[in-house]
């Protein structure tokens, strides 16, 4: 680190640092490849992940009406957080094959048949019944009170109309009897998990326009599924994506939730059709891309370099530039502190990381933690790619003695109180914090 002292005219002397920045892949908290289905360091080949990935059809979650399996969701949380990973999850009701509940159907739902890819004949809610809406509002409800605000949830997927919840009925519109959900049904659905979770991100499905405008009108992100798609003719990511963002005014969602992308198939599959990976991750970055779900499988060999350099931009990635303050302060006394941030990623973090700083004497490991300034409380999620300067005045403890001390910073998790995110800067001690720069602090004249 370059640290350099100067003095002004009429001020006592300041102290600039300017940390190196690093170049490393920084795994930190709610970016980067989610697993599906699995945790991290269950796949050989898959890069290293702080985002599991689950979803269960209704009929786990809910096997009796009105009984719920929340073991099932807790029991993914705990093994989730003893690999380091926060979870997504949603609930869905029909695959390619039906996941509603036996019971529902006794209850007299109405429902058609289809025919998936497999040709096994399964069943599908009728969505625009009172019925479904009673019962998986329930659900939703019943969801959102338990899980809602839970510091292990990263976000919500919103699943809860058609195939795997993608919002579309595929295989069932070639069937007999198919009715599709009204747009009030929709909106319904929309609502209810707009209602059930004010606190943890949401993400709707891409695909449906109209309730893909209401949703992030209303905050939420998004999440589009088969990235990679680039077979010839008709595709994804050329013909659905950005022209399903502009028509529903979702360009600008990523500023304030979470950009989610389950690949097409998965990356192996596109390594052997030949398609073109740089094209395919810019084209995700240019989107905002914050979480990429390749379906827990491994990346290509030949493509870790490029999945590398994905990972390096997906999401947040903070430089600190400098940080300046003064030489000298007295116990008591304020520390003005002003720093130059960069955001060199293409999305902002989706959760309120506490700006904290440390005094620790010189030569001593013990330090004192000053929480950020909370006249002028600093919002990370505010932090969109590009620079960010940030004025901090800083309560120095009355009891520090005479000394020099060394200044700390760690952007702490507001749950646990603990250093989450890793800075792409030189500096990083064993438990997370920045050791940046000295100040001396002087005792305070006596009062008069």
């Amino acid at each position: 680190m370059a640290v350099h002292a100067t003095g002004f005219s009429g001020e006592v002397n300041r102290v600039t640092v300017r940390p190196r920045e690093i170049d490393d892949v920084l795994y930190n908290p709610g970016i980067g490849f989610t697993t599906m289905g699995s945790f991290d360091g269950d796949v050989p080949g898959y890069p290293k992940s702080t985002v599991a990935y689950f979803r269960w059809y209704w009929d786990a979650i809910e096997p009796q009406n009105g009984a719920y399996r929340w073991d099932i969701i807790d029991d993914t949380i705990a093994k989730a957080k003893a690999r380091g990973q926060r979870v997504a999850l949603g609930i869905m009701p029909v695959n390619g094959r039906s996941g509603v509940p036996q019971w529902y159907r006794e209850l007299g739902a109405k429902g058609s048949d289809f025919v998936p890819e497999d040709g096994v004949t399964n069943w599908m809610p009728d969505h625009n019944a009172p019925l479904y809406l009673q019962h998986m509002g329930r659900l939703v409800r019943e969801f959102g009170k338990r899980y809602d605000g839970n510091p292990d949830i990263d976000h919500i997927d919103m699943r809860s109309l058609g195939h795997w919840g993608e919002w579309h009925f595929y295989f069932a519109e070639k069937g007999t009897g198919f009715v599709d959900a009204t747009p009030e049904t929709r909106r319904a659905l929309v609502e209810m998990h707009l209602e059930s979770f004010t606190k943890t991100p949401l993400v709707m499905l891409i695909g449906p326009v109209n309730e893909l405008r209401y949703a992030v009108a209303r905050g939420t992100g998004w999440r589009a599924d088969c990235l990679g798609d680039v077979k010839p003719g008709w595709n994804h990511m050329r013909d659905r994506y950005q022209q399903n963002l502009d028509a529903a005014g979702a360009n600008d969602a990523w500023k304030r939730a979470p950009v989610a992308f389950e690949s097409c198939w998965v990356m192996q599959h596109w390594a052997h059709e030949g398609w073109d990976i740089e094209f395919i991750l810019n084209e995700a970055l240019r989107w905002h891309c914050s979480v990429f779900n390749n379906k827990s499988s491994p990346v290509p060999p030949r493509w870790w370099s490029a999945t590398e350099a994905f990972l390096k931009r997906m999401g947040y990635r903070f430089v600190l530039r400098s940080i300046t303050h003064p030489a000298k302060v007295e116990a008591g006394g304020t520390l003005t502190v002003e720093c130059e941030w960069d955001n060199i990623g293409v999305a902002p973090p989706y959760r309120k990381y506490v700006l904290a700083w440390q005094f620790t004497p010189v030569g001593r490991r013990l330090g004192k933690t000053l929480v950020e300034d909370p006249a002028h409380p600093i919002d990370v999620t505010t932090w969109l790619p590009g620079k960010h300067d940030v004025g901090l005045d800083l309560a120095v403890p009355k009891d520090l003695t005479a000394g020099r001390y060394r200044l700390s910073l760690a952007l702490l998790d507001p749950f646990t109180r603990q250093p989450a995110v890793q800075l792409a800067v030189e500096g990083r001690d064993a438990q997370g914090w920045y050791s940046l720069s000295e100040v001396e602090v002087v005792e305070a004249p006596p009062a008069s």
